[in-house]
């Protein structure tokens, strides 16, 4: 067994539902065909780390999807707020017997494998490590023990989830990659070259 677990949070590509806050911008149609290539985007990329990986669908699993089951372990997110499904989910990891255990959102083009790959042995080394994102929150969250107490209290989607959990880990060392933007509303792709062919 792997002793790292990729875990990825995902939701189900529905229309009405995917990347709201974007669809305001280009519509929920063409929302939905960002998300989706989104999705598929970080498979390619989770696909190439060596670590175990796990999928966690927001409404429930899907068989027969991009996720291929012989690859991604397929779980449920469960509990009343993001910080509460990521805690389940890490725990699970832990429980499992993993000895690093990571997780990354499914809506950043600008992540790659190494970064993720950089994350893990940076864990070596210090007790957490953060991918923090443009808008104050993160992108990636990983930890060598469970680290209960930074999945709570704090004001999700908002620009001070980033702030909350360093200050929660005050007495932990913790490595900060390079920051990167994910995609929430359309300033985020505007500009980007990959997502010219959804806004001709």
């Amino acid at each position: 067994m792997n002793k790292n677990l990729l875990l990825i949070f995902t939701r189900n590509p529905e229309l009405g539902k995917a990347k709201t806050r974007l669809a305001k911008t280009v519509g929920d149609e063409t929302a939905l065909e960002i998300y989706k290539f989104l999705l598929e985007r970080t498979k390619n990329i989770a696909s190439e780390v060596t670590s175990d990986k796990a999928v966690y669908y927001s409404v429930k699993i899907r068989e027969n999807d991009i996720w291929n089951e012989n690859v991604f372990q397929k779980h449920q997110q469960v509990g009343e707020d993001l910080g509460i499904r990521m805690l389940n989910a890490f725990k699970n990891g832990f429980d499992a017997g993993y000895e690093k255990v990571m997780i990354i959102g499914s809506d950043l083009y600008d992540l790659s494998s190494e970064n993720i790959e950089k994350a893990f042995t940076a864990l070596d080394k210090n007790d957490v490590v953060i991918g923090p994102a443009i808008d104050g929150g993160y992108y990636l969250l990983g930890m060598n023990s469970f680290q209960e107490n930074i999945f709570k209290n704090k004001d999700w989607g908002t620009d001070s989830v980033r702030k909350d959990t360093l200050a929660d880990l005050e007495d932990k060392k913790v490595f900060l990659l390079t920051e990167l933007n994910d995609v929430d509303v359309f300033e985020d792709i505007g500009h980007h070259p990959a997502f010219q062919q959804f806004l001709r």
